[in-house]
């Protein structure tokens, strides 16, 4: 954001603070509706299908005018990165309470995490769809098929552990402090090499996803296969990068 634009928002969040109007707080949602909408756009592919992304903007937008009400600027953290946090924590709450996936395929979605977590650690290193599919006492194409099923519930799982970890009751993880941003680099860098030494495929599908933004079957078409392909692999990469986050994570 530019020096002019921080100064004003710095502004109306005081004249906000002071006089609870609520034409300031519009002013101040209208500055932050790309932030939204780069958000809402960015999880597209988890709510594809059973949720409409004007209703993802509209949780968005409540979102960001509870960080409008809720934000103190002695907690030492920018206004963008709290509203970003709790807007993309509505998003998560939000498509949780939808909860339209089948009971059985979310408990067999759990299974396989699980089970990715535990042979990950006694073999370490990334069981291969073999190693996947026996531990799940499935074949590999029922295997390949639970994954691209589930390939939204593997990445909100991934997501949602990526909000917890900014989380306390102050969000001084995203505070500006050395510590905080030194933890903040070392998280990002992990991921970084964590990406690094996924197999090509799935390295491509997660650049795809996560930093030119493309549907599922818009990766399809770059990478000439299925869309369910495409979920197949996402799925897996998201497996492997939460294993390595959640292990970084808990030390």
């Amino acid at each position: 954001m530019a020096v002019q634009s921080k100064e004003r928002l710095n502004e109306l969040l005081e004249k906000y603070r002071l006089t609870g109007d609520m034409n300031v707080r519009n002013e101040i949602v209208l500055m932050y509706m790309d932030l939204v909408k780069m958000i809402a756009v960015s999880m597209r592919n988890i709510y594809t299908g059973y949720a409409e992304s004007d209703d993802i903007i509209n949780e968005g937008v409540i979102a960001l005018m509870a960080a409008i009400d809720g934000f103190d600027p002695e907690k030492n953290v920018k206004f963008e990165t709290y509203a970003g946090i709790r807007i993309k924590g509505a998003v998560i709450d939000y498509l949780r309470k939808l909860d339209r996936v089948p009971r059985t395929l979310r408990k067999l979605s759990k299974q396989l995490d699980d089970n990715f977590a535990r042979l990950n650690s006694e073999l370490c290193r990334t069981p291969t769809d073999e190693e996947l599919a026996e531990s799940m006492n499935m074949t590999t194409a029922q295997l390949s098929k639970l994954m691209a099923n589930t390939a939204g519930m593997i990445t909100l799982s991934f997501e949602e552990l990526l909000y917890e970890d900014n989380l306390d009751e102050n969000i001084s993880a995203s505070s500006e402090t050395a510590d905080a941003k030194m933890y903040e680099r070392e998280k990002k860098q992990v991921i970084a090499d964590a990406v690094a030494t996924l197999p090509e495929k799935e390295k491509q599908v997660v650049t795809m996803y996560y930093y030119e933004r493309l549907k599922y079957s818009e990766i399809a078409k770059v990478m000439s296969i299925t869309q369910s392909r495409v979920c197949q692999i996402h799925s897996k990469a998201m497996l492997t990068l939460k294993n390595k986050l959640e292990s970084y994570i808990k030390g």
